[in-house]
C-alpha cells in the first residue's frame, strides 16, 4: 500500500485495540493524520490468546511484524478434555480448542502482546489519546465535529469506529439500529492467575451441562489464562458492573467440581477480569456519512468464531486500501470496502454458528480464513 493518499493530510479518529492500532499504521502510511482515542489509561492488559490466520498473516507481514508476532506465539503441546473430577477423557497433541491444528502456519498469541506490538508501530504514525472517549458526533459538509468526555472538541474529516462489540461510535452514528448485537446464547469470562496447576504448555478443557472452562498456561508457564463459559440469554444491563458480573459468573460456575473453588478464588482477585456475552454485529451497512466501522464494531464474529482478530487486521487494511485507491473519496471508498469485506465477513461469522457448542470444521476454517485477496 505505497505512497501518500493526497497532498492534503485528512484527519481520522479511532480506538486503540487491534483494529484501531492497525488502522492508525496504515492511515499514517497513506497520508492521513490519525488520532486514536482510547478510554482506558493505556493498552488494556489481560485477555485470551487470539489467532492470526490466513490472509491476516499477509497483513501482518506487510506491516513488517510477522517475525515479532511469531516470536510471541504460544507453544502449546496439546490439550486434555477432563471429567468433573479432573480425570482425562480425551487428549490431543495435534490440535487445541483455542488454536486449532498445531501444525498449521497460523499464529496464536496473547491479545495484549499483539496490541502492544501494533500500538508501538502505530505510535509512529498517529496521535494516541488515552483516558478519554467520544460522546457526540455532529457531521457537517466538510467534516465531523467530535465531542470528548474530557478533552476539547475537535473536527475530523472521518471518524472510524474501531471500538468493539459495544461501540459508542456505532451507537452515535447509526442510532437505534446500531445498538443491539445479535446474542449467541453464551457468555465468557476471561482472567489470569498464577499457574497453581503446574501446567506445562498444556491445555485443560471441561464441560458439564451448560457450563465449562478452558485453562492454559502462558508466559513460559508462569501464568494461567482461565476462560469460563456458560449458556445464558442476555443478562440485565446492571450486570455490566464488574463486581456484579463477577458474582454472576461465580454463581453460574459454582456447581462445577474438581479445582473450581480455586478457580473461583482466582476470579475474585484477578486484576484483568473481563466478561461479556458472545454476540455478533450484523448490520446492513457499515458506514453513514463520514463515519465508518471496522473490526468488532462493524462485524463482530465473536470469540466463538476464532476469527475476530483476523477480521480486524484485514478490515483495517482493506478500508485504508479503499481510501487510497479512491483518492480519499470517502463515499466511494466505503462502498469499495464493504463490497470487498462482506463475503469474507459472512464466511467467518458463520464459523461461530456452524457447530453450536463446538468448533467449526477444519474445511470451513480453511475456506473462511483465506477467502480474500489483499491485492484485488
Amino acid at each position: 500500500m505505497p505512497g501518500p493518499l493526497s497532498t492534503r493530510p485528512p484527519r481520522c479518529t479511532g480506538t486503540a485495540g487491534v483494529a484501531g492500532c492497525a488502522l492508525a499504521y496504515w492511515l499514517g502510511r497513506c497520508g492521513f493524520v490519525p488520532t486514536v482515542v482510547e478510554r482506558a489509561p493505556g493498552v488494556r492488559p489481560g485477555g485470551q490468546a487470539v489467532d492470526v490466520r490466513g490472509v491476516a498473516l499477509g497483513v501482518v507481514e506487510r506491516m513488517g511484524l510477522l517475525r515479532r508476532v511469531r516470536e510471541g506465539a504460544t507453544h502449546m503441546r496439546g490439550m486434555s478434555v477432563i471429567d468433573a473430577n479432573g480425570k482425562e477423557l480425551h487428549r490431543s497433541t495435534e490440535a487445541t480448542f483455542s488454536a486449532g491444528r498445531l501444525d498449521s502456519g497460523d499464529v496464536e498469541l496473547l491479545r495484549e502482546d499483539l496490541v502492544g506490538v501494533l500500538e508501538q508501530l502505530g505510535a509512529g504514525q498517529a496521535e494516541f489519546i488515552y483516558g478519554d472517549r467520544i460522546v457526540a458526533l455532529d457531521e457537517g459538509e466538510h467534516g465531523v465535529h467530535v465531542a470528548f468526555e474530557y478533552g476539547p472538541a475537535r473536527t475530523f474529516d472521518l471518524v472510524v469506529g474501531a471500538d468493539g462489540l459495544h461501540s459508542t461510535v456505532r451507537t452515535l452514528a447509526f442510532g437505534p439500529e446500531g445498538t443491539s448485537p445479535h446474542h449467541l446464547g453464551t457468555h465468557l469470562a476471561i482472567f489470569s492467575a498464577e499457574n497453581f496447576l503446574g501446567l506445562d504448555n498444556w491445555q485443560l478443557w471441561h464441560r458439564d451441562g451448560d457450563a465449562g472452562y478452558g485453562i492454559y498456561p502462558v508466559r513460559d508457564d508462569s501464568e494461567l489464562r482461565i476462560t469460563f463459559g456458560f449458556a445464558s440469554g442476555p443478562l440485565d444491563p446492571a450486570t455490566r458492573d464488574p463486581q456484579v458480573l463477577r458474582q454472576e459468573v461465580a454463581d453460574r460456575m459454582g456447581a462445577l467440581c474438581w479445582e473450581t473453588p480455586r478457580l473461583l478464588k482466582a476470579l475474585w482477585t484477578a486484576p484483568d477480569f473481563y466478561a461479556d456475552a458472545m454476540a455478533q454485529v450484523r448490520l446492513d451497512r457499515w458506514s453513514r456519512g463520514r463515519a465508518v466501522l471496522v473490526g468488532d464494531a462493524g462485524y463482530c464474529a465473536s470469540p466463538l468464531s476464532g476469527q475476530g482478530t483476523s477480521l480486524a487486521l484485514v478490515g483495517a487494511y482493506i478500508l485504508v486500501d479503499a481510501l487510497r485507491r479512491t483518492g480519499g473519496d470517502h463515499r466511494a471508498a466505503f462502498a469499495r470496502y464493504e463490497a470487498r469485506m462482506r463475503p469474507f465477513v459472512a464466511l467467518n461469522q458463520a464459523l461461530a454458528t456452524e457447530n453450536p457448542g463446538g468448533a467449526a470444521g477444519e474445511e470451513s476454517l480453511e475456506r473462511a480464513k483465506n477467502a480474500l485477496t489483499l491485492d484485488a
